[in-house]
């Protein structure tokens, strides 16, 4: 088991510049310990060191990608038509991190 902390939960919160209340950081801490838990029952499964990981969720056999093909696009002053602000090809959108 990992020991998950209410300062763990503290800081990882801080460096992802989340601001948690003590209910928020409670139900993460409470999240984070079911997480380990089945993690540790997962360990404990006889051979479970014997099967391969998966790459794909369906067979490769049943796969195929679909060949690339090009496209018209939407005119780009057609799309900027739709548009609060923008400059040149680029839309101008609020600032949401940082200060002013």
């Amino acid at each position: 088991m990992h020991n998950f902390t209410k300062e763990l939960v503290d800081e990882l919160a801080d460096k992802l510049l989340i601001g948690l209340t003590r209910e928020e950081n409670e139900l993460i801490l409470n999240e984070f310990n079911v997480i380990d838990e089945t993690m540790e029952l997962i360990t404990k499964i006889p051979s479970i060191s014997s099967v391969e990981p998966m790459t794909h969720a369906l067979p490769s056999s049943t796969y195929t990608p679909r060949e690339d093909a090009k496209e018209e696009s939407v005119d780009i002053s057609d799309l900027l038509a739709n548009c609060d602000a923008y400059e040149g090809r680029e839309v101008k959108v609020p600032k949401v991190v940082g200060g002013d």
